[in-house]
């Protein structure tokens, strides 16, 4: 059974231009195009249905960042050519496009060790190495940062673990293609893990 993008987002709780970024990323499986309709297996949105919430009181800080991005879109930049996410993107220009510059308390985003990306609020990406940063005109960039791991399709999920580091893959293969929803007025939310303090 085929659905509409509405009748898609209808069955996942969320609004149609939430769910049509997720079609316009290219991390949706199986979708076909009638006239100017997309339509979307049903056994794809139940499987999107499904995947679990993140489970952030395993990561070792009490907050982490999250960075709530759009679709890929060209910039021209000296550093980069896209901002956002894009399953299309490779590893390398995935990076240059989540590394900033984004309005944020760094030194919180730092304290996390871990940054997943959101899109639509399914984790498609993990940063880290967030140790060190720039800032320019408020907005900050984080040079040294490393792509953990991506998504190319959030269904299987397919994921990619590009880091060297033992401990970022497992912080990718931990988080990516679960659901984290987050609430903020900007790029960045701040959301609590659950994790007991540590003395």
């Amino acid at each position: 059974m085929l659905l509409t993008t509405g009748q898609a987002a209808n069955e996942l709780g969320c609004a149609v231009t939430t769910f049509r970024r997720l079609v316009h990323a290219e991390l949706l499986p199986g979708l076909d195009n009638r006239g100017n309709r997309v339509m979307v297996p049903w056994d794809v949105v139940q499987q999107l249905r499904e995947r679990p919430a993140a489970p952030l009181h395993r990561l070792k800080a009490q907050e982490v960042a999250v960075l709530r991005v759009n679709v890929a879109q060209p910039v021209q930049e000296a550093t980069r050519q896209w901002i956002g996410f894009s399953a299309a993107l490779g590893p390398d220009d995935l990076l240059k496009a989540l590394q900033g510059w984004w309005r944020c308390d760094p030194a919180s985003v730092a304290a996390g060790g871990v940054l997943p990306v959101t899109l639509s609020g399914y984790v498609v990406a993990v940063l880290t190495g967030l140790q060190a940063w720039e800032n320019e005109g408020g907005r900050y960039r984080f040079p040294e940062a490393v792509l953990a791991g991506y998504v190319t399709d959030l269904v299987g999920p397919g994921k990619h673990l590009t880091a060297c580091e033992a401990g970022d893959r497992t912080a990718a293969e931990l988080l990516l293609g679960t659901r984290l929803a987050s609430h903020s007025g900007g790029a960045l939310a701040y959301v609590p893990t659950g994790s007991p303090t540590t003395s």
